[in-house]
């Protein structure tokens, strides 16, 4: 059985961050372990309380994870302090952990800032690096690359930027954009389009940790990047078509929806 650890935040009402990240593992049908960043009191309606772990308590969940059942693939999430983001890159380093799947949880959906300038400094320069692929949303890879994103050309554009200060690939999620789902990556150079049929559910909460989840989940598989990518956005895809609806406000995916 195929191993995918996500390193991210705790979603006590279970449609993002940790708990999202091991049902899309579980779906796929892989052995799924986390390393806990942060507590969040969370619902449907946002967010009301973050309680972080501390970097020396983060790489002890680590170490107990990497001496023991050995991932094939690793997910990171939500990372808000520099010192956390720093004890993640060095685990990586002296376990030389591989397929490493970096989701830049920086702003909310409502448009909110959720990672000091300090702790994102530390993100570009230690942790993206290490990574196979990481996967910012368009008003990240706006903050990332410096420039204001309005069409795919820009999408390109920006991820240029980005894979310019990382030498890693870059997929630059569309689901921001207005009139379909096409997410953009760069690799090596070379720029693939995703498109899928935009999906009529405002119930989206925790998509972008769910698509980053199923993208380590495909090269866990030994998938390549692109056809982990593509793989992903179809189980996605699948995810909101599903149309569940639970809770007040912007509800989660279907992330099961396969097992039904």
């Amino acid at each position: 059985m195929k191993k995918v650890l996500t390193i991210a935040g705790s979603d006590c009402s279970g449609g993002a961050g940790i708990q999202a990240d091991i049902k899309t593992i579980s779906a796929h049908g892989m052995y799924a372990m986390s390393a806990v960043t942060a507590l969040t009191a969370q619902n449907t309606t946002g967010v009301s309380g973050i309680f972080s772990v501390t970097p020396e308590f983060v790489g002890a969940q680590l170490d107990s994870i990497f001496t023991d059942i050995f991932p094939d693939s690793i997910k990171t999430g939500m990372l808000s302090e520099p010192g956390i983001i720093s004890i993640i890159a060095e685990k990586i380093l002296e376990y030389k952990a591989a397929n490493v799947v970096t989701d830049p949880v920086m702003i909310s959906t409502s448009g909110s800032r959720l990672i000091s300038e300090d702790a994102l400094e530390v993100l570009t320069e230690k942790l993206f690096p290490l990574a196979r692929v990481i996967t910012p949303n368009i008003p990240e890879a706006e903050v990332l690359s410096g420039i204001k994103i309005s069409g795919t050309e820009d999408m390109e554009k920006a991820a240029r930027i980005i894979a310019e200060k990382t030498s890693v690939a870059v997929l630059v999620k569309g689901g921001h954009s207005i009139s379909d789902a096409t997410d953009l990556l760069l690799e090596n150079g070379k720029v693939m389009t995703f498109s899928a049929q935009r999906i009529d559910n405002p119930n989206t909460h925790g998509t972008g940790c769910t698509l980053s989840s199923a993208i380590a989940c495909g090269l866990a598989a030994g998938l390549n990047v692109s056809e982990s990518v593509r793989a992903a956005k179809e189980y996605l895809t699948g995810a909101l078509r599903a149309q569940l609806n639970l809770g007040r406000g912007s509800g989660p995916v279907d992330h099961l929806y396969m097992m039904r």
